[in-house]
């Protein structure tokens, strides 16, 4: 114990007390995905207080000379059949509200509550252990830092804690600009209890009555073909009228209130006035539908389900080893997931940070969290070495069971994702984003810190050449520019499924005059070679400015490409704005007419079931994530 005494004495002065404002890692290696449930443990340095796993613990020592660390080591607990009556956790309490760390939202997992913990000093290079035990027993001054340092590490909040948003509700609502003054129409309409129809097309669900004039008129149709036929939102085109409550959802403590004109679900303080005016007592009401809420709480729930079947409806069949490792999805992170994939399947990725793994590592600075060629390196060498692709065990009353469950762990980029998300207004917040905008700040980020050194992006970067003939004076006048991602337009007019259309578009409007339910819908298909045929096609320029003339004229302005990269990303524009500005999706492009076999990012690339490693295929280079495809109001 005197040997024990005099090594702490020694390397007492090195370790710390986090203050307010350190960054405690005790979740995750710096260098590397162990945790304090990995095989080895997390070893946290009691000075600078950043995490290391079993086999950077002793790099870090030999670099920086700290000796002392607290061993952190997470062993699962049986797990306890859900709704059971034995000493664990009770089961988990069905989510009321759509909001996330809240009362009444969805709960976060407890890791006390899954795991068993223990915590031990250890110094290096001897390795040698000082548990709470050995404490006990060593000088006052001893014993007072080393348990004043390990109580300040254990009970701080982790750096990747305080990076994410700790509470996220969805149901926080603002009071509408037009509660206060709205104008109800004199018409001396009555609305019954029950019984709601839409006025136009006789639906009987999800159904939104105007606080104007009345008007009882179906949703609109989710992204999906459900819902109702957008009759409430043509209304207030119509008329202007904003607010609409949504029928069903009325109750003595509230309704769904949504505004057009605002764009948003709203609180109406006047609401049972304004319900008044038509006949309903809002305290004899009772609910008959479900709220937006609960819609959206019912889509976040089926997430599991979706996460396991593909496209033609069957399992997916989990996969582990090198190139197949999982991303976990970090609240709306799917968008980094599915380009990150990607390009990690681009050789020169590959070679200009996996492969020069070892020399990254060995040119960190001091905080390796915040090197940006640290982390690349290694969530690069997380996807692909396999380390974390293995088949997860199921864990009972016995232990672990010698049958893997099939599903891997995978990796959590969380510091990654606050790396290169820090000081930008949307990817440092949990929102759902557009991967092709993710893919440019990601370029751009590489390009900026390889300046001095070969770039991997080069293998995207393309010249293209814009032709422009001024039809006046014949002169002609060519410009290039450098583009790494090409954007190609869907002509409408070169789908393949023309009857098709024109038969949905007919029994549409049939359906409308009947007030039936609207046919299944119908996507127009078109080419891939249509999409790049369209992109050469000569333009029009009506007020044209000509230099050779000094005056506006007409031109003609054709595209080409001036040089052609290693690999191209394509981005489809698949939506496009209609006569009324409201964003329409244009089509679908015809994945065996022509589309050339590229990187497809994995359908869950956002989980962590394997299978995560891009693939050659007839599909789209890039996949994005729209925002607001949940569940639409009225």
């Amino acid at each position: 114990m005197a040997d024990l005494n005099e090594v702490l004495l020694s390397v007492l002065s090195t370790i710390r007390v986090p203050k307010p404002g350190d960054r405690v890692h005790k979740d995750e290696c710096a260098f590397s995905f162990d945790s304090p449930e990995s095989e080895g443990g997390l070893y946290v340095c009691m000075s600078t207080f950043l995490g290391f796993g079993k086999q950077f613990v002793e790099r870090h020592y030999r670099k920086t000379g700290q000796r002392a660390y607290l061993h952190i080591k997470r062993t699962r607990k049986p797990k306890e059949e859900e709704g059971g009556s034995g000493s664990g956790d009770p089961p988990r309490k069905k989510p009321t509200r759509l909001a996330i760390g809240v009362e009444g939202g969805f709960e976060v997992s407890s890791e006390h509550a899954q795991f068993e913990e223990e915590v031990k000093l250890v110094i290096l290079p001897e390795r040698l252990e000082v548990t709470s035990e050995d404490l006990s027993s060593m000088p006052d001054v001893v014993r007072e830092r080393v348990s004043l340092s390990l109580s300040g590490i254990l009970s701080s909040d982790s750096a990747s804690h305080q990076d994410e948003v700790q509470q996220w509700d969805g149901e926080v609502r603002l009071v509408s600009k037009h509660a206060a003054g709205l104008q109800q129409l004199d018409s001396g309409l009555r609305i019954p209890p029950s019984g709601w129809r839409c006025q136009v097309c006789d639906l009987d669900e999800n159904l939104w009555m105007n606080l104007t004039d009345g008007a009882i008129l179906c949703g609109r149709r989710y992204f999906d073909g459900s819902g109702g036929n957008n009759h409430a939102m043509q209304h207030y085109r119509e008329t202007g009228f904003p607010l609409a409550v949504k029928l069903g959802t009325i109750t003595p403590a509230g309704a769904d209130v949504y505004s057009y004109d605002e764009d948003d679900m709203v609180l109406d303080p006047g609401l049972p006035a304004h319900l008044a005016h038509f006949g309903i007592d809002m305290m004899q009401m009772q609910k008959t539908d479900k709220t937006m809420t609960e819609l959206e709480i019912d889509m976040n729930q089926r997430i599991g389900e979706w996460e396991v079947i593909q496209e033609s409806g069957g399992a997916l069949q989990p996969l582990c080893g090198p190139g197949y490792t999982g991303m976990k999805n970090l609240g709306n992170s799917c968008y980094l997931n599915s380009v990150m994939q990607v390009l990690f399947s681009v050789p020169d990725f590959q070679s200009k940070y996996v492969a020069n793994l070892e020399k990254i590592y060995q040119d960190a600075p001091t905080d390796p969290t915040q090197d940006f060629r640290t982390q690349v390196a290694k969530l690069g060498h997380g996807l692909l070495s396999g380390e974390y692709s293995r088949p997860a065990e199921v864990w009972s009353e016995g232990g672990p069971s010698t049958e893997p469950k099939g599903d891997q762990e995978g990796i959590a980029p969380r510091m990654f994702k606050s790396l290169v998300g820090k000081g930008h207004p949307e990817f440092s917040t949990n929102r759902q984003q557009d991967a092709q905008e993710f893919l440019l700040h990601f370029v751009n980020m590489v390009e900026r810190y390889c300046r001095s050194s070969d770039c991997p992006s080069e293998s995207f970067r393309f010249l293209v050449e814009e032709r422009i003939h001024c039809l006046q004076s014949d002169k002609v006048k060519y410009t290039q520019r450098a583009e790494s991602l090409l954007q190609l337009p869907v002509p409408l007019e070169h789908a393949t499924n023309k009857e098709e259309l024109s038969e949905y578009e007919q029994k549409k409007k049939e359906a409308e005059l009947a007030k039936a339910p609207p046919p299944e819908l119908v996507r127009a298909h078109i080419p891939f070679a249509a999409c790049l045929s369209a992109l050469s096609e000569p333009e029009t320029l009506e007020e044209f400015w000509s230099s050779a003339l000094q005056a506006k004229s007409m031109a003609s302005k054709t595209t080409r490409f001036a040089s052609f990269p290693d690999y191209l990303v394509i981005q489809i524009k698949k939506f496009t704005f209609g006569l009324d500005w409201v964003p329409k999706k244009t089509g679908c492009v015809d994945r065996d007419a022509g589309l050339p076999g590229c990187f497809l990012p994995p359908r869950g690339g956002a989980t962590a079931r394997g299978g995560g490693a891009p693939r050659p295929g007839p599909a789209l280079s890039h996949y994005t994530r729209r925002r607001g495809q949940s569940s639409c109001p009225g």
